[in-house]
């Protein structure tokens, strides 16, 4: 009897532990189901000015508080939106990293509103041996002649050349045809196209117009705006600068007329032939 009840209680803990395994396994995927929605995820790599097809992505679950603001659940509303950024495996599509809805693909579709793309011709020393590379921010140099402004006496001709900073933290768009920003890899090319606004437009289409142009690399998250007055011989050199003489007026003389009195006393003098007049 003693084993019977002993098989028994063995076979009732079984099956109780079996029926908790159960309903904890099931409760278990009851909360993990509730905790999670699904988002529409990269599957490989994406270049910026891509046009997204539904090749490129999945549905994946992902944490509920920790959804991305402008993420989708749906696959067909993203079928021929374009990216203005690259994205990785595994990242989720969001609305921010997209082109507005109807824009095609290419380099028009990287151009933040507003701005403008223009592309100038450089060689591998003006183009910072190839380290200007697409994502990264340049200063605009242009070496040229200052209007002219006379002579300077005996010393011949001023100082004209010189050469100045017209344009600070401009964005590069893309190294000859190539927009990807994920390389680190420099590439000497003949030329770079700059993300500018119209006015910073015309003032790089006269100053390579008036003189060479040359490409600063400068720190990305450097936001400090510089103020020069331009690197001249005389400043490279720290020649001395003559001063030119200038003439010290004179001052103005004053004259002044005093009237001439007549004399109140006068005499006639006769002597021989010859007839005088004497005052006194």
């Amino acid at each position: 009897m003693k084993n019977v009840r002993a098989v028994m209680m063995l076979l009732i803990a079984t099956i109780a532990g079996l029926a908790a395994v159960v309903f904890a396994s099931r409760w278990m995927s009851t909360q993990t189901a509730s905790a999670t929605t699904k988002v529409v995820v990269a599957v490989s790599d994406i270049s910026l000015g891509q046009r997204i097809t539904p090749e490129f992505l999945k549905v994946a679950d992902w944490p509920t508080g920790s959804v991305p603001a402008g993420s989708f659940t749906d696959i067909q509303k993203l079928d021929g939106r374009v990216l203005k950024e690259s994205m990785q495996h595994g990242e989720p599509v969001l609305e921010a990293r997209l082109s507005p809805v109807g824009t095609l693909g290419g380099l028009s579709a990287v151009i933040n509103e507003g701005k403008r793309a223009i592309t100038v011709r450089v060689n591998d020393v003006i183009g910072v041996a190839g380290f200007a590379l697409p994502g990264n921010y340049v200063d605009i140099i242009v070496n040229t002649q200052k209007d002219a402004a006379g002579s300077s006496g005996d010393n011949g001709p001023r100082d004209q050349n010189i050469s100045k900073i017209v344009l600070e933290k401009i964005l590069v768009l893309a190294v000859a045809q190539q927009v990807g920003r994920d390389e680190t890899t420099p590439k000497v090319v003949d030329a770079v196209t700059l993300e500018v606004t119209p006015d910073q437009a015309e003032k790089i289409d006269l100053a390579r117009s008036i003189g060479t142009l040359s490409l600063v690399l400068r720190n990305q998250v450097d936001p400090q705006a510089t103020d020069t007055a331009g690197a001249t011989k005389a400043s490279l050199l720290k020649t001395p600068v003559t001063p030119v003489p200038v003439a010290t007026p004179r001052p103005a003389r004053i004259v002044q007329r005093v009237a001439a009195h007549a004399p109140s006393n006068c005499v006639r003098v006769i002597d021989g032939t010859d007839t005088r007049q004497e005052c006194f």
